[in-house]
């Protein structure tokens, strides 16, 4: 899944794979502090749709299976073993039988099957997970222990939606109308149980004492600390100062801070900064326009709004070089972008003259274009809504060079739920934000127009039947050499359109931890590999 992410700080990793690169004689025990940028609008393990809730769901819910955070390969988690048959139709589990849910209650079959069963009760409101799995038919119990999921068309990640599903207990989360109200609380069986949500401030994890990796020899050596504080600090300049007087364990940098801010104590000695790459492509940040806006109807406005953004400036003057500007809906790294599909330049005169072919002029000379538009004259007013202050240095540049060609943009800063409200709502006429990375990419959640509905990712609307069809072809196509040329093609005609204009892609990865922090591998392949560290 994708996940929506504050796009200076939507560098998180979301699996929690287990790896060979443990310390088995880690010590136990501890307090571990991070900022997860913003609170979840929601930690309700169905429910659930940024990525500030995947981060808590990574500590705290399991899955019956997962990916190693170095070799990608699948390894046990829930499950003890699977066995996928040779037509390819159907995924059997067998489910450990010493994994409990943190209130105490075995985990059966019955709750793998409720928490499938459960993606598509519409009182749950989980449209945006459904894509992955549609194409699944049911999950069949076999016995207390024993599941089997049976697929119902092809797709390329069945195996992984299956395995990687979310157990949840079905004694707690059946009743909807108990559970729906369930968005500050957590009953799941991962290492960690959710001990306290103070809203607006952090949740404090504890350590889950009946864990089943607890008596596993794989794991030991990972999940090492007792109480674990998710901070909800938004503000960069905060969270930095909050690291550097120790308040912070760990936390993400922006490129500036790495470059700029970091030099001299305690920067090398009570606190550690990193510059890492990884094999996992990274997330991007945006500006969508609402494709049911009349004002972006006509793909000449949208394109001129884009030769508008000045993103070679803002990296060199808030990126020190270090990003460079995005070309479409993925990391330029991934192997499923074009490298067909070039920046689009800023160049005010080329927008001039489209917007010009547009039919947008400036008739009464007040400095703000404007044209008839079903009778009525019409402004070329645009209020763009933002979830991070931190954006704003970026989008006042953007106002300004507007402003010059007669666009009057109006910026609007909302808190985190209120901003999710309207996008669920699609009642924006823009909005900056950004999407979390993966290593496997399947369009359908954000791109295709069955996902343009209310409470769904393809919150600007944007519909393109060419679209709908190759992430319909791509889908179903097993053979990953055949799967990407298509995919690559979808990348291609949604950089044409430009319902997005794309912000940055980071080749790096850069945080900071406190020195009592330790580790053997400041990054994993495709992870950081929190789960493994320790404090001393």
């Amino acid at each position: 899944m994708r996940f929506l992410a504050l796009f200076s700080i939507c560098t998180f990793f979301v699996g929690s794979a287990f790896s060979a690169a443990i310390n088995p004689k880690a010590p136990q025990g501890g307090t571990y502090t991070f900022n997860l940028g913003a609170e979840p609008v929601t930690i309700h393990p169905i429910t659930y749709s940024d990525v500030y809730g995947a981060k808590v769901q990574t500590w705290t819910v399991d899955s019956l299976a997962e990916r190693d955070i170095d070799t990608y390969e699948w390894v046990p988690r829930l499950a003890e073993k699977w066995e996928i048959a040779k037509d390819g139709n159907s995924f059997t589990f067998w489910l450990r039988k010493n994994a409990f849910f943190h209130d105490g209650t075995p985990i059966t079959a019955e709750d793998v099957k409720f928490s499938f069963d459960a993606i598509f009760e519409d009182k749950y409101k989980a449209a945006a997970k459904r894509p992955y799995y549609e194409n699944l038919a049911k999950v069949e119990v076999i016995d207390s222990h024993t599941v089997k999921f049976y697929v119902k068309s092809p797709y390329f990640q069945n195996f992984e939606s299956a395995a990687g599903l979310s157990i949840i207990p079905k004694h707690v989360y059946s009743d909807v109308e108990k559970s729906n109200k369930m968005n500050r609380e957590i009953v799941g069986s991962g290492p960690y149980v959710v001990s306290k949500f103070d809203k607006g401030q952090k949740i404090v994890l504890k350590k889950f004492d009946k864990w089943y990796g607890n008596s596993d020899p794989t794991q030991k050596g990972s999940y090492n600390f007792d109480t674990i504080n998710l901070r909800f600090v938004q503000d960069e300049n905060v969270a930095l100062e909050m690291l550097k007087k120790g308040e912070l364990d760990y936390n993400l940098l922006t490129a500036e801070q790495y470059s700029k801010r970091t030099e001299g104590p305690p920067f090398g000695k009570t606190v550690i900064k990193y510059k890492e790459r990884s094999k996992l492509p990274k997330g991007y940040g945006f500006i969508g326009w609402n494709m049911n806006n009349i004002l972006f109807k006509d793909k000449k406005v949208r394109l001129a709004l884009y030769h508008l953004l000045n993103r070679r400036e803002m990296i060199k003057k808030f990126r020190y070089g270090l990003s460079e500007p995005a070309t479409g809906p993925s990391d330029k790294v991934s192997e499923h972008a074009s490298d067909k599909v070039k920046v689009i330049e800023f160049d005010p005169k080329k927008a001039q003259v489209l917007l010009t072919e547009a039919g947008w002029k400036d008739s009464d000379k007040n400095g703000i274009l404007d044209k008839e538009i079903e009778g009525k004259k019409t402004e070329l007013k645009i209020t763009l809504i933002f979830p991070s202050k931190d954006f704003e240095k970026y989008l006042t540049i953007y106002k300004e060079d507007l402003k010059k060609a007669g666009v009057d943009l109006e910026l609007k800063f909302l808190e985190w739920t209120s901003f999710t409200k309207l996008l669920d709502e699609q009642n924006f006429d823009a909005v900056c934000l950004a999407w979390s990375g993966g290593v496997e990419w399947d369009p359908k959640q954000i791109w295709h127009s069955a996902s343009a509905v209310k409470g769904g990712s393809n919150f600007i609307s944007y519909k393109n039947p060419e679209v709908d069809k190759l992430i319909d072809l791509a889908r179903v196509e097993m053979d990953k050499s055949k799967r990407i040329p298509m995919l690559k093609k979808v990348y291609e005609v949604i950089a044409e359109d430009v319902p997005y204009a794309f912000l940055f892609n980071d080749p790096n990865y850069y945080y900071a931890t406190s020195s009592r922090i330790k580790k053997l591998k400041n990054i994993y392949n495709y992870d950081f590999g929190e789960r493994y560290w320790w404090v001393e």
